[in-house]
């Protein structure tokens, strides 16, 4: 009988990717960095039995059309907007993500953000290794406080109220806005729901973590950000395309706004000509949220044993349901 095939759109470590291995024949891109082509991942889709993605890879109409005996699509991150979700349902693919395992060590690097914008450490560092540093003043580099300061929240799920609970050690007063009151994170966080124009302008701090939709696409534009404080620091780890990244441009250089601590942007990899990238107040990541060996490594095991379960006929741990 033959063997299912699986094609990988990066490089993975085979150690996590063991349950494939035991049940198909596993074909997989050699470059980590580099992305599959696209005409490469089209033709490898055409004969996939299931695939491992990337969210730089567009698993769309065309695709999805394709690929005539695909039964599974294992994407590599919590989002799915790469994915035509509906349409692969509609023809009988499962899509599979990977929530939760991420969660703290996303928290982590969005509140680890925030700190260094508020802090300046970025420019910290680079103004000691540059040499630049020839004597002391009083507000050399000085930046703004974090604790006791207000954070607002915009897309309270669970990076969300891990990112709430890291600010309770700072004695920050939490607030949030969410599609839904979540009645658990004002429970054991203390958190406040505002309304999105009632949030922006009353937090020192504006972290974005909500999903991509019709709704959320350009929520961050010279509206919004004429509405916070002049002093406020925004965040965003979520999704470039939440915010207009002209208008924020502006919002930083007409001193509208601080600062801004970016994980994400519109159109990715970004370059050192990327007129954020050479703003002061900007520190700039590249999409680096979940990364760390032990999530990562978890990612990858988690999408070889959801695509392994549709192969065998099992409901996958993690399937994506909209």
């Amino acid at each position: 009988m033959k063997r299912p095939y699986i094609y990988i759109t990066r490089k993975c470590s085979e150690e996590q990717l063991k349950p494939l291995y035991e049940v198909a024949d596993v074909d997989m891109w050699k470059e980590e960095e580099i992305p599959c082509p696209r005409e490469i991942l089209l033709e490898k889709a055409e004969k996939a039995d299931g695939l491992l993605t990337m969210l730089s890879d567009s698993i769309d109409k065309e695709l999805l059309d394709k690929a005539g005996q695909l039964k599974v699509i294992a994407n590599l991150a919590v989002g799915f907007d790469n994915i035509d979700v509906q349409y692969a349902n509609s023809k009988g693919i499962v899509v599979c993500n990977t929530p939760d395992i991420l969660t703290d060590t996303t928290a982590d690097l969005t509140f680890g953000l925030l700190l260094s914008t508020a802090r300046r450490l970025m420019e910290a560092s680079e103004y000691v290794k540059q040499n630049q540093w020839k004597s002391w003043g009083p507000l050399l580099l000085a930046g703004h406080d974090v604790h006791h300061k207000t954070i607002g929240i915009v897309g309270m799920g669970k990076i969300g109220q891990a990112v709430a609970k890291r600010a309770t050690g700072f004695g920050m007063e939490i607030l949030y806005h969410n599609r839904s009151r979540n009645e658990n994170a004002e429970k054991t966080l203390g958190a406040t729901y505002r309304s999105f124009d009632e949030l922006v302008t009353a937090s020192d701090f504006i972290v974005c973590l909500a999903p991509l939709t019709p709704e959320t696409r350009e929520l961050f534009n010279k509206d919004t950000f004429q509405k916070m404080k002049n002093s406020s620091i925004f965040i965003n780890a979520s999704r470039g395309a939440v915010v207009n990244e002209e208008d924020l441009y502006d919002a930083l250089v007409n001193g509208e706004i601080s600062g801004a601590g970016l994980d994400v942007f519109l159109n990715e990899p970004i370059g050192a000509e990327h007129p954020l990238v050479g703003l002061h107040n900007v520190v700039a990541l590249p999409h680096i949220g979940s990364a760390s060996y032990e999530t990562r490594y978890a990612m990858m095991k988690l999408c070889a044993m959801n695509i392994a379960a549709v192969l065998n006929g099992n409901e996958p741990r993690t399937r994506v349901v909209i």
